[in-house]
Formats: C-alpha cells, sequence, structure tokens
C-alpha cells in the first residue's frame, strides 16, 4: 500500500521543496525543539552521535539539524525526494528507505527526528515503526516525533485523503492523530516519554492543523 505514498511524494517532490523547504524559518517553536534535541542527542555518551531525519522529504530539516552540529542523514520512501535532496544539500547524507524497515543497523544511531511523517502510515502500522526506531536508535539516544493532531472543529483520528496536490495526481491519506495513542505506541516499543509540546498553527505559514511533538528517550 505505499508504492502510492511513494509515487504521490514522487511526483509533488519538486514543488515540495519550493513551497516547503523553507518552512523553519516561520516556525520558531520548532526551531527551539530541534536546538533542543541536537544539545540531548549531541550528549550522549558515545563516539559517534549520529542521528536521522526519518521521513525527510527534500532534506530541509536534516541540513538544519547539520548547521547545529548534528551530523544528519535523511531517510525517505521517494526517491523523488532524495534526489532534490542531495541536490539541494550535497554535504547531507541521503538513503532510502521506509518507516517499516529502516536503512540503518541495529543502534547505528544517536537520535532520529519523524517530523510529521508517521502521518502517513495506517494506525496499524505505527506500532511497527517505532519499534523500528527504537531498534535503530542505541541505548540512552533520543527520539523526536512531530504530527498533526487535527483542525479546528474536528476530532484526532480522522482522515484527509488527497488525490491531488499542486495540480498533480496523487493517492495519499493524512492521518490527524491522537496524541495519547502516539505516546502508548512508543512506550509500547521501549520509549521513555520524556516531554510533550502541544501548539496551535501558525497563521499564514502552515496548515491550518493542531500539532504535538514528543521527544522521548531510548
Amino acid at each position: 500500500m505505499y508504492d502510492r505514498v511513494r509515487d504521490s511524494y514522487d511526483r509533488v517532490a519538486e514543488r515540495y521543496a519550493e513551497e516547503i523547504g523553507g518552512e523553519l524559518a516561520g516556525k520558531p517553536l520548532d526551531r527551539a525543539l530541534l536546538r533542543c534535541f541536537a544539545e540531548l542527542v549531541g550528549s550522549v555518551d558515545d563516539s559517534s552521535n549520529a542521528a536521522a531525519d526519518l521521513g525527510c522529504g527534500p532534506g530541509h530539516i536534516a541540513s538544519y539539524l547539520a548547521t547545529l552540529g548534528l551530523p544528519t542523514t535523511g531517510i525517505d520512501i521517494s526517491p523523488g525526494m532524495i534526489e532534490i535532496g542531495r541536490r539541494r544539500y550535497p554535504d547531507v547524507p541521503f538513503r532510502l528507505g521506509s518507516l517499516l524497515a529502516l536503512p540503518a543497523t541495529d543502534g547505528e544511531l544517536a537520535g532520529a527526528i519523524a517530523f510529521y511523517s508517521i502521518i502517513n502510515l495506517a494506525p496499524a502500522d505505527r506500532p511497527e515503526a517505532f519499534t523500528e526506531m527504537y531498534r535503530v536508535i542505541r541505548p540512552g539516544g533520543w527520539l523526536l516525533v512531530a504530527f498533526h493532531t487535527n483542525l479546528a472543529g474536528h476530532e484526532p483520528g480522522e482522515i484527509m485523503h488527497a488525490d491531488q496536490w499542486w495540480g498533480e495526481e496523487v493517492d495519499l491519506d493524512f492521518h490527524y492523530i491522537d496524541a495519547d495513542d502516539v505516546m502508548k505506541e512508543m512506550s509500547a516499543a521501549g520509549f521513555a516519554i520524556m516531554a510533550r509540546t502541544d501548539r496551535e498553527p501558525f497563521a499564514g505559514v502552515e496548515h491550518e492543523s493542531r500539532r504535538c511533538y514528543l521527544l522521548a528517550r531510548r
């Protein structure tokens, strides 16, 4: 079922990079959380404090983490996104892969982020994705997850389907997710939830949904 996700993101990759690749400039809270994450991962007691951006898209967040001094590999299911990332950020390494089968060895990473990538997973597949994240993050490492919870006037758990995006034909389901469900799934995978941040959307900057950020430790 994720072939359609890969193909859809391939179709919109160029436009996605143009429209969303500069999003962090208008998201001060996201930048603050990423700086916190970089500091925590940098303090992991290990000689290699590498991190990964899981579902990295065109690589702009992986590049931002690299500017903070945190070597970060971008991982994405879409070859189109990976191609754009390599072109835009030649100093950032990229790997092609799925959240359900991450291209990383056991304990390879001191930390990982998953910003809005779990929203394309079927709910039944999220526990497997968190188990994979637990596998590739070493003990003492960190995970920062961000996702949409709901639109104003709507409840978590709803699905927004898109068959057109920027004039391209796509077949994508975007899941609005109850934060309590994600916390339970992450805990079941073995992570300790260390902090939760909820926020309203920044008007005119992003999709007008409420968001949640969960910081966890392996």
